[in-house]
């Protein structure tokens, strides 16, 4: 019966693992992508709504780039660990406007990541030109 005893601590701590809750992944704070633009996320309230500052490090404008605002929303805080979100940021110092999407992820080392997808569209005067406004 003693060489049971370390199986069946072993076995019952494999299985009591799954019960440990999940890591929540939470969009408040501070983020800063691949290329250095940041954002910051204030509070996410019990809708999922949130509002917040993006700092691009990117720009095809020539005007100085500055902050801007953003607004968002994801799914509701408290019914997904890894939620999906979308935000759009109006642009500062340009006449445009981005739209992002993502999901909130974390990883095996509980690191939070964003992984998202963005569109950019910017203004046109003439209804000819709509095909270059989007990126």
């Amino acid at each position: 019966m003693v060489q049971a005893a370390p199986f069946l601590l072993a076995l019952f701590l494999a299985l009591g693992a799954h019960g440990l809750p999940a890591k929540k992944c939470s969009l408040t704070g501070a983020w800063v992508n691949d290329l250095g633009s940041n954002m910051t996320i204030k509070i996410v309230n019990a809708n999922g709504d949130f509002t917040g500052i993006y700092c691009t490090a990117v720009s095809a404008t020539t005007k100085k780039i500055k902050v801007s605002p953003l607004q968002g929303s994801q799914h509701l805080p408290d019914q997904l660990n890894q939620p999906t979100f979308g935000f759009t940021v109006h642009w500062s110092f340009s006449d445009s406007i981005t739209v992002f999407t993502g999901q909130c992820f974390v990883d095996d080392d509980g690191k939070e990541v964003l992984k998202t997808m963005w569109l950019l569209r910017s203004h046109m005067d003439k209804r000819g030109d709509d095909w270059k406004a989007t990126r």
